[in-house]
């Protein structure tokens, strides 16, 4: 499944028609390193539900294909922030919070040593805490006030972790496409309207980033949508 070349027609592919395997295929990055970004929206763009998680609006075909993502991960990366709101628990491979505080989630703090990695600043009031808590080799000091995320990106590729994946927020997103480093965006469309005056998907920074559609796959209405980044510029 390689993606359509520019002026060719992207087709509709059934989820349920693919295999784990097809599946995990559909998603193989173009060159290395890759970092992909990868939310669930409703069709009106809320990036949660009302109670401003996301796990409340993503549904059986949105989990399959973040399940497919993680698998294929060597790396994820995600801002406390989220870690936080969404509790996360240790994942199988290596977690990168990042922090300018340098503040670990509490859900992490029993995490065994090189699970979890800190991406945080020299001015960091919480350098030394989290020094001592993960080791020296697993807090990443990338900047004086704020993190170097094309410093990230490399330095994840440097310890052999080339396909990245991050799962938000929604302002580390945003400072991704700002610094240029994001390769794809996979994003799931839930069949669900909410109103209200919810997030979006990328916030805080402004960007104008130009999309190449890759991949469209559907399961009872959810869409789910595999974007390359093509060219992109900092508004």
């Amino acid at each position: 499944m390689t993606p359509p070349a520019d002026g060719q027609r992207l087709e509709l592919q059934h989820l349920a028609d693919l295999s784990d395997d097809e599946l995990a295929a559909a998603y193989t990055p173009e060159r290395e390193p890759w970092l992909r970004v990868n939310f669930v929206s409703t069709v009106d763009g809320a990036a949660t539900g009302s109670d401003g998680l996301s796990g409340t609006i993503n549904n059986a075909a949105d989990k399959r294909v973040f399940d497919a993502l993680r698998r294929r991960a060597h790396c994820l990366v995600v801002g406390a922030g989220t870690l936080r709101a969404e509790e996360y628990d240790v994942p199988r491979v290596p977690l990168v919070v990042v922090s300018r505080s340098a503040d670990l989630p509490p859900t992490l703090r029993d995490a065994p040593r090189g699970r979890i990695l800190m991406a945080t600043v020299a001015s960091s009031d919480g350098l030394a805490a989290a020094r001592e808590a993960l080791g020296d080799d697993n807090v990443l000091v990338l900047g004086e006030d704020e993190i170097d995320l094309v410093a990230l990106k490399e330095e994840l590729a440097r310890r052999g972790w080339t396909e990245q994946l991050c799962e938000g927020g929604p302002s580390l997103f945003a400072d991704l496409l700002a610094a240029g480093v994001v390769d794809e965006l996979c994003w799931t469309v839930v069949p669900r309207l909410t109103g209200g005056d919810a997030v979006r998907i990328a916030t805080g920074a402004e960007v104008d980033v130009a999309l190449r559609p890759a991949l469209l796959l559907e399961q009872d209405g959810t869409l789910l949508g595999r974007w390359l980044v093509e060219a992109q510029g900092a508004g």
